[in-house]
């Protein structure tokens, strides 16, 4: 049996893209993802996961990541819920690969809805599920989430080389990102054309200093 595992990274921060991945892997192969100690990757150090991402693209019989940039979040929040972007986005990811079995990880409060949507708007007939903390029961799915974040973690860096500034993870919580959203806006006039202008936090922020 071949499974797709599907996760994100990057669906809150208030600069940079969000990035889905999707990774397909023969059951059989499971096994080599337990052994190389593949797990959420919000438990592996950065450079643990660089590493496992280069062994799952050689285990994979197949993977797709998409990035969905800053200004598409916010020309999509127009006329969207951000519920209803994650299952555009997922459904894309899944449109991209073929399996016997999906599992997603749930960007929804109701995992068997967003399973139902997703499921619809990828046209596919493969079995589609949906866990709530998927990404920690099920080794397919945490590969996926390493595939995202590395992929999240490598823009957001190339951001910083571009700028020669430190912009932090670019989470609202994160100081870093929030003291540097300030200095643009103090030295531009406006918020940087990567940052998400839908977010209240760049909203409060561009009203606090324009």
């Amino acid at each position: 049996m071949r499974l797709l595992g599907a996760d994100e990274a990057g669906k809150g921060p208030v600069i940079g893209s969000m990035f889905v991945a999707g990774v397909v892997i023969d059951e059989d192969r499971l096994f080599d993802l337990a052994a190389l100690g593949v797990k959420d990757s919000k438990l592996l150090t950065p450079q643990r996961r660089e590493y496992l991402a280069a062994k799952i693209e050689t285990i994979a019989r197949d993977r797709y990541v998409l990035e969905v940039r800053p200004e598409v979040i916010d020309e999509l929040r127009q006329i969207m819920t951000m519920n209803e972007i994650m299952v555009k986005s997922f459904s894309k990811v899944v449109e991209k690969l073929s399996a016997d079995r999906a599992i997603l990880d749930a960007a929804d409060v109701n995992p068997e809805r967003f399973a139902r949507r997703v499921k619809e708007g990828s046209g596919t007939g493969m079995e589609v599920i949906a866990e709530h903390r998927a990404d920690k029961n099920h080794s397919v799915v945490a590969a996926a989430s390493i595939l995202a974040k590395v992929s999240r973690d490598r823009s957001v860096r190339e951001l910083e080389r571009t700028l020669g500034l430190d912009i932090g993870s670019g989470y609202p919580s994160d100081p870093a990102t929030i003291r540097f959203l300030e200095n643009w806006v103090k030295e531009h006039g406006d918020l940087p054309p990567f940052a998400r202008r839908s977010w209240k936090t760049a909203e409060r922020i561009k009203a606090r200093f324009i």
